[in-house]
């Protein structure tokens, strides 16, 4: 019997790395849901920008804005009788909050006005997941991975990540953000800590930042 979940459309947040998709693809296979994961592949210019960040940054950014949103259009507006939910790898809001962290201010003007008017037609999530890990375990992540255009990731880059996502969640006050302690969790190889993650879709939370520590 599939779990049921209390959201009809939740989010896995974090930082590069964290384990957003792998998450996602374990619980799709239990949870009734619209799997939307993120086609990070297809951006032809994410290696250029690791390699010239001030030269391709604004480039980069605009491609993963909209194809993002014209997936999540695709993906969120379509009435599926066979699913009781959406569960997405990552929201709308990461393409603002990573152009914040990588662009000049007359550049992220720019992409503002633009995220602004592509943003109007996609759903707000009603719950959003954001998994915490600290930067050595990420950095472990991403070199155990192997993807060549990531390898020259530095703790600082993703430090900054990590402290947009936490600026944004402090205002927060439309949807609820379950910021789970990752560092030793292993949702993998440990049931238990993945049935503690199932858990919270049948949970409520008002809107505003929760701390998840799941502690065995």
């Amino acid at each position: 019997m599939k779990t049921q979940s209390r959201y009809k459309y939740v989010c896995i947040e974090g930082n590069i790395g964290a384990g957003k998709t792998t998450l996602c693809q374990l619980l799709s296979s239990e949870l009734n849901c619209n799997l939307i994961l993120e086609e990070f592949a297809d951006n032809p210019f994410l290696e250029y920008f690791y390699k010239d960040p001030a030269r391709y940054s604004l480039t980069v950014e605009l491609f993963f804005l909209t194809e993002r949103q014209k997936q999540l259009q695709s993906q969120l507006l379509q009435n599926n009788l066979f699913t009781d939910f959406h569960l997405a790898d990552y929201s709308l809001i990461k393409s603002l909050l990573f152009a914040k962290t990588n662009l000049q201010e007359e550049e992220f003007k720019l992409f503002h006005k633009i995220y602004q008017q592509l943003a109007v037609s996609i759903p707000r999530p009603e719950l959003i997941i954001y998994l915490h890990r600290p930067l050595n375990k990420i950095l472990e992540q991403i070199q155990k991975r192997g993807r060549e255009y990531e390898l020259e990731i530095h703790a600082e880059y993703l430090d900054s990540i990590q402290s947009m996502y936490f600026e944004f969640f402090k205002t927060q006050t439309l949807i609820p953000v379950l910021i789970v302690d990752a560092e030793n969790m292993d949702f993998l190889n440990n049931k238990r800590h993945y049935e503690e993650i199932k858990h919270l879709f049948k949970q409520e939370y008002q809107p505003g930042i929760h701390h998840i520590r799941i502690l065995f």
